[in-house]
């Protein structure tokens, strides 16, 4: 995950105007297809997104992702078509501070209907705290590595972000964007996303909250799993190549260790190795988890220096044939089943 990779302004702003042009000239877009049949076009960021409005329109929108299955979210460089797409949308659905060209794409775009998925729950500051129980997106060790995540996104953001994150995380400098990974907060979002899906096509309203309140009993029935599941462990601390599941986390008493921050794949430093270890030992922990869209050399080398095994969890970026289930639900499942394991639950 390169987080330099990242479409300067002026480029996308070009982009937008080559973008319209392609679209004008051709009506076979995903887009701003015709065959779309009267749905409502709406573009989703990434899969946490797509699976909302997917779930949440139902039959009355025709969803396309801007992230394609397989590609790491934070990599995605949009194509002149794609940024043509979004402004060629009645509906867009984002989370700022994930990926940076689709925030520039978005604010170039002039689309009415855009989303924020950041500002329909709270959003936490994780600071540099370095106990795990600060929402387990811990930067202890992480010094090192905040030169080589941190800046590149100043000059497309005017919002801080926090030094050794890798992303920037929108509108409070630091906070967490992770919120789908705690079932609670993402039921807040998608109550959000059916009441602008209401507003933004008021001929299907009562379907939209029909489909709304389905999907949010299914995310309550998801986080009692969790909260009964977890309740009762051998320890409380997992580790982690990903620090993406600080929400989880804290929602269910859990502690988060991030072996070299965000980036999935990055070199742990020595001293966080002799750290982790230490950790290991002292809180009982078993397994280092690794995710479906990196490699798992990062956590296969920390696992034999440790003695630790390692297990998947998935922070839910995209679906794959790699992923452990074939939606949000099903994966979010698979997630509850390695943590059991890994942690020992009685």
């Amino acid at each position: 995950m390169n987080v330099r990779r990242l479409i300067p302004t002026t480029a996308v702003a070009g982009a937008v105007v080559l973008g319209l042009t392609a679209l004008s000239a051709c009506s076979t877009s995903d887009a701003a297809d015709g065959s779309n049949g009267g749905k409502l076009k709406v573009t989703a960021s990434f899969y946490p997104m797509q699976f909302l409005a997917e779930r949440i329109g139902g039959e009355h929108v025709a969803v396309t992702s801007l992230t394609k299955p397989g590609v790491e979210p934070h990599d995605l460089e949009l194509t002149p078509r794609q940024i043509g797409s979004i402004s060629e949308s009645d509906y867009v659905l984002y989370l700022k501070g994930i990926q940076p060209a689709v925030d520039d794409a978005i604010k170039q775009s002039g689309v009415k209907n855009t989303v924020d998925a950041a500002t329909l729950t709270t959003l936490e500051n994780h600071g540099s705290e370095v106990s795990g129980h600060d929402h387990g997106h811990d930067h202890e060790g992480e010094e090192e590595h905040g030169d080589e995540h941190g800046h590149e996104e100043d000059a497309h953001e005017e919002e801080a972000h926090e030094e050794g994150d890798g992303h920037n995380h929108g509108e409070e400098g630091g906070a967490d964007p992770h919120i789908w990974l705690d079932p609670v907060k993402y039921a807040e979002v998608a109550k959000g996303v059916g009441t602008s899906l209401e507003k933004a096509d008021p001929d299907h309203a009562a379907d939209y909250k029909k489909n709304t309140a389905a999907l949010v009993a299914e995310l309550g029935e998801l986080n009692t799993a969790y909260e009964t599941g977890l309740k009762n462990t051998a320890t409380k601390t997992f580790i982690t190549t990903h620090s993406a599941f600080g929400y989880l986390a804290e929602r269910y008493g859990l502690t988060q260790q991030g072996i070299a921050g965000i980036d999935p794949e990055a070199e742990p430093s020595p001293a966080r190795i002799q750290e982790i270890h230490t950790i290991a030992e002292k809180e009982k922990a078993t397994t280092v988890f690794f995710e479906t869209l990196a490699s798992d050399r990062t956590a296969k080398t920390l696992a034999k220096d440790t003695g630790l095994k390692t297990g998947v969890l998935d922070p839910l970026e995209g679906i794959t044939k790699k992923s452990q289930g074939a939606d949000y639900i099903e994966v979010m499942e698979s997630n509850l089943a390695a943590l059991q394991k890994a942690l020992g639950a009685k």
